[in-house]
């Protein structure tokens, strides 16, 4: 089944095999960016929903087929992206449109088997890049359980710097203040706490805020700095900032299992509740230190009596998200936990965000922001001067975080940041330089070797040089 697209595209010619929430996650945004799409799938619903919706080619067959790779057009692919529900079948479709061409490759990875290989994939196989979605989620599950009082923390500069949003409660010093008069009030302690806030969200709209900004209650802002500077704000806005000392997972899936894995290694204590006998038999022998309860983890009675009233965080991730909305809404009614979320679909995000679950996590767009920083990377064909690091959207898609990585010298670099003329709502969030976090001023500067993020409301920047008018 095929459909020809409109214009011709100048971005890359990307293959996508598998059209579930990832496929589709990554067709809706690489589509958006301008590239040249064509998804492959078995199921002609799938294939007829997307190239429907969105503007690319569509051919329903199978991905690990060298005459379907063929057809579609994979001799002139510059990146081959498998993302179906099947770890081996991802791996022999990348491994096979790498004989049609020897283009780059993108597989999805998910079998915790596999995952303590992937550096023997890639070489063996000639990866450009393996994900594994339930690793990354349960990785940022874990980053907001080490800081409970945060909604979501995103990692940037090799984990030197943290993006952190929060929401400003009743009553908090900061509600009425100014993001300058905020800035004084940090920079007059005795230990100066170098943050940098860089988008405010209230009643639906987003801000890049200046210094005559005012934070108002009820504002869910972000802000970026080191680890220890963003603790030590967090502490000096009357924000806890102790980790928790355990946590009740319901669903013991894959995310289950490495979020596990990392909260003991943090020393927190691991509950987990999971239906499935023969699963609960597998999870206590790869996770000796958790605690493996086999029941339904959707009873009242259950939680009740596993102690969910007195739990400190309390993580909903079955494979319905229905239930894990259900499950959080009641453990917020029952305790005081910290709650997160795990949802898989994304159409009633708007919904959702109005129901107060605390942090939700969407595997399918973790996964689809790592796959799209190293398509803007890639695609970056005007000169080498820079390349995309690390890409976070943020308030649903309105906001993005980029980090450059700056190889050579251009109009950006070596001037103050006062006298580069950049656009509207762009804000250089920090300076990486060789591993020191520089939370910028007007007279620093951006230099060839460092790092340096960009928040902004403008939509695919590419390269360092495109924050200026």
């Amino acid at each position: 089944m095929f459909k020809q697209r409109g214009a011709k595209k100048t971005g890359l010619n990307i293959l996508i095999i598998g059209c579930g929430k990832v496929g589709t996650a990554l067709t809706r945004q690489l589509c958006k960016e301008g590239h040249d799409i064509t998804v492959i799938d078995k199921n002609a619903d799938k294939i007829e929903m997307n190239v429907n919706q969105y503007d690319v080619m569509g051919i329903c067959g199978n991905g690990a087929s060298y005459s379907v790779l063929m057809e579609a057009g994979v001799e002139n692919a510059d990146l081959v992206i498998a993302v179906t529900n099947s770890d081996e079948l991802n791996l022999l479709c990348c491994t096979i449109a790498k004989q049609g061409r020897d283009c780059a490759t993108v597989a999805r990875v998910r079998n915790p088997d596999y995952s303590k290989e992937i550096k023997y994939l890639k070489k063996s196989l000639g990866l450009t890049m393996v994900i594994n979605p339930e690793l990354e989620t349960a990785t940022e599950v874990a980053r907001v359980l080490y800081m409970p009082t945060a909604l979501e923390i995103n990692s940037f500069a090799h984990g030197q710097a943290e993006m952190t949003k929060i929401k400003i409660p009743e009553h908090n010093m900061l509600d009425g203040l100014s993001v300058a008069h905020l800035g004084q009030q940090l920079m007059d302690r005795a230990k100066n706490i170098n943050i940098l806030i860089c988008a405010v969200e209230r009643d639906g709209e987003v801000y890049i805020p200046s210094g005559h900004f005012k934070l108002h209650a009820g504002d869910v802002l972000s802000f970026v700095g080191s680890r220890p500077m963003s603790r030590a704000f967090l502490d000096f806005i009357g924000f806890k900032t102790n980790r928790v000392s355990d946590a009740m997972i319901v669903g013991g899936g894959d995310v289950a299992y490495y979020l596990a894995s990392q909260l003991i290694n943090m020393g927190i204590n691991v509950k987990i509740i999971e239906k499935e006998k023969d699963r609960c038999e597998r999870l206590s022998i790869l996770l000796p230190k958790a605690v493996i309860i086999n029941a339904d983890g959707t009873d009242q009675d259950v939680l009740k009596e596993e102690g969910l009233s007195n739990a400190e965080s309390f993580v909903a991730l079955t494979g319905i998200d229905e239930e894990n909305i259900l499950l959080t809404l009641h453990a917020r009614h029952v305790s005081d936990a910290k709650t997160i979320t795990k949802i898989n679909r994304s159409n009633f995000k708007e919904i959702i965000n109005n129901l107060n679950l605390g942090s939700v996590f969407y595997p399918s767009f973790i996964t689809a922001e790592t796959i799209t920083a190293y398509v803007r990377a890639k695609s970056n064909t005007r000169s080498m001067n820079s390349c995309v690091q690390t890409l976070y959207h943020m308030f649903d898609f309105r906001v993005e975080a980029i980090e450059f990585r700056v190889d050579e010298a251009s109009e950006v670099t070596g001037k103050p940041l006062m006298d580069l003329k950049l656009k509207k709502d762009v804000l250089i969030a920090f300076i990486n330089r060789n591993g020191t976090i520089i939370t910028p001023s007007g007279h620093d500067t951006i230099e060839v070797g460092d790092t340096a993020m960009v928040v902004t409301t403008h939509t695919g920047f590419n390269d360092i040089r495109d924050i200026l008018v």
